[in-house]
């Protein structure tokens, strides 16, 4: 198998319209993942998730379109008939949007669905920081992803995901400082 293609490197920016259409779907999320390490053809693909394979095209073709799959040269599938393998190109890590949330959680929630729960690492924690110290944990954070990110991917390891959400507190009272 061909190595992942070269991970780009520069900042994290705003979506595009387009690029916010493209990752608003958990579908295209679970196609990201899928071909992160491994170059599907879109039969494959919907193979993998169990769907008609004109459904997953529609979803590869809007992820090829904005820069999120690369198709690669054709290859010789099934009964000598010509497949196009698709790779992720890494370029979700570098696009973001503020309406990505519900469709990351969509993917997270069907990945999850199906790993026994003995192999579920999650941990939940309240934090109490001023904006000066939630700057620096989100800041520190983001550092560590993006550097356990860029290292080079083993193939032979087994592959894990992660998933964080930081948000605010809904199932505590507000805290009032001046009344302490």
């Amino acid at each position: 198998m061909d190595e992942p293609a070269a991970r780009p490197r520069h900042e994290r920016r705003a979506a595009t319209d387009a690029e916010a259409r493209a990752l608003a779907s958990g579908l295209r999320l679970r196609i990201l993942r899928l071909c992160l390490d491994e170059e599907l053809t879109n039969r494959e693909i919907a193979e993998t998730f169990d769907l008609h394979p004109a459904t997953v095209l529609h979803h590869v073709r809007t992820l090829v379109d904005t820069g999120y799959l690369e198709a690669l040269p054709a290859r010789r599938g099934r009964r000598g008939a010509r497949e196009i393998p698709y790779r992720t190109t890494g370029k979700s890590w570098f696009t973001y949007t503020a309406f990505g949330a519900n469709s990351m959680l969509d993917a997270f929630l069907d990945e999850i669905a199906s790993i026994p729960e003995p192999e579920r690492q999650m941990t939940r924690m309240g934090l109490r920081l001023p904006p000066e110290e939630l700057a620096e944990f989100q800041q520190r954070l983001h550092a560590l992803l993006t550097e356990f990110q860029a290292r080079p991917r083993d193939s032979e390891a087994r592959p894990w995901s992660l998933f964080l959400a930081l948000h605010p507190d809904t199932s505590s009272r507000p805290h009032h400082p001046e009344s302490t």
